[in-house]
C-alpha cells in the first residue's frame, strides 16, 4: 500500500487544517487507517485512527477538536484539525495497517503559532 499525505502548513492557534492521505488501493480493504505525529525530541504518537468498520479512536488531547473522516470513493482518509494549539505542532504521518504490516506515508509538517 502506498500512501500520499498532504495538507500540512503554518496556522495560527485556534485555526484549522485538513490533512489528506490518499491510498493506492481501496481503503475499505485496509484494516486500520490513521494518523500519527512526531514532535521534535519526542516519540511518534497515535493521533487518531479508524478501523474498516468505521470505529474511531482519538488520543485524549485531540478529542473534540480533531476528526478522521474518509472518502471511500477517493480512497482517501482525512484528518480534520480544528482549534489547533501550539502543542499540536509536529510532523504528521499517515498510517495503514493490513494484517501485521504497517505502511507509512511521508510526513507532512504542521506548525501552529501562538
Amino acid at each position: 500500500v502506498q500512501l500520499q499525505a498532504s495538507g500540512g502548513g503554518l496556522v495560527q492557534a485556534g485555526g484549522s487544517l485538513r490533512l489528506s492521505c490518499a491510498a493506492s488501493r481501496s481503503i475499505s480493504s485496509i484494516d486500520v487507517m490513521g494518523w500519527y505525529r512526531q514532535a521534535p525530541g519526542k516519540q511518534r504518537e497515535l493521533v487518531a485512527h479508524m478501523t474498516n468498520d468505521g470505529t474511531t479512536n482519538y488520543r485524549d488531547s485531540v478529542k473534540g477538536r480533531f476528526t478522521i473522516p474518509r472518502s471511500n470513493a477517493k480512497n482517501t482518509v482525512y484528518l480534520q484539525m480544528n482549534s489547533l494549539k501550539p502543542e499540536d505542532t509536529a510532523v504528521y504521518y499517515c498510517n495503514a495497517q493490513m494484517y501485521t504490516t504497517n505502511y507509512w506515508g511521508q510526513g507532512t509538517q504542521v506548525t501552529v503559532s501562538s
